[in-house]
């Protein structure tokens, strides 16, 4: 069943309005301010000349990609306490910053990265519900115009993207299934879902829950059905914006 009408108007497979705002921290090699609807973050990368310890002792060879998330304090109704007032991250914190770190390792190829990290930071400046997967979409952006900005400088030697990478969330709400959930909707979700996938199409990581509530196989493959179509159109959208940032300068967006 399909509610007459969801909180903000849209259809139950509609996205929200999506924009990329590039260029919104100038002292990284590359940043975007990503909007999910009212889903705010800034994702920013800049590159080092270091790599982990753990990566020197084992004789790991290539480079690193590594992502930072954070929830501004006013990025909510109620002030939230950053982190470090706290001493320590919270499970959410580091759970979501993983995620955002695995899903740009996967679409990288880190040999091309040699003896160098690509940090990633991602800053929710206000949260409207999707705040992960908004900052997946943006971080990948984010770090594929700082990799173009250090290819053009010859500080790497080439591209090492190997696709493009987008997220976005569905779940049941009110018995109905719907693509990116804002806050109300994933508030009171049934079942909750977030999935990334590239721009090829190949799945990196899919996490879901029955909150409160159980799902079928049918819904199973309705839902990643609906995930899809989103992804396939912020890839769409990903590549559109690379295209005006960086055909300009004779060079090819993708991936």
């Amino acid at each position: 069943m399909e509610p007459s009408s969801r909180p903000d108007g849209r259809r139950h497979d509609q996205l929200r309005p999506i924009s990329f705002e590039p260029d919104i921290a100038p002292h990284a090699h590359g940043s975007v301010l990503v909007a999910f609807g009212n889903t705010r973050v800034i994702c920013a990368a800049m590159l080092e000349k270091k790599i982990p310890g753990w990566m020197r002792a084992q004789g790991v060879s290539g480079g690193w990609l590594t992502a930072e998330y954070s929830m501004l304090p006013y990025s909510t109704l109620e002030r939230k306490d950053r982190d470090i007032s706290r001493g320590r991250l919270d499970g959410r914190t580091v759970e979501i910053q993983r995620l955002i770190g695995r899903s740009l390792r996967a679409v990288i190829d880190l040999e091309k990265l040699p003896e160098h990290t690509l940090r990633v930071d991602c800053d929710v400046l206000q949260a409207d519900g999707g705040t992960r997967t908004a900052s997946i979409t943006g971080a990948y952006l984010a770090a594929r115009l700082a990799v173009q900005k250090l290819v053009d400088d010859k500080t790497l030697p080439e591209n090492p993207f190997k696709d493009s990478v987008a997220a976005v969330s569905v779940g049941v709400w009110q018995g109905a299934e719907l693509l990116d959930l804002a806050y109300l909707e994933d508030r009171d979700a049934e079942v909750d879902f977030n999935v990334v996938m590239t721009g090829s199409g190949q799945f990196v990581e899919l996490q879901g829950t029955g909150e409160e509530a159980t799902f079928s196989d049918e819904q199973l493959a309705r839902l990643i059905a609906l995930a899809r179509a989103g992804i396939r159109e912020i890839s769409s959208q990903q590549a559109a914006f690379l295209t005006r940032q960086l055909l300009s300068g004779g060079i090819s967006p993708a991936p």
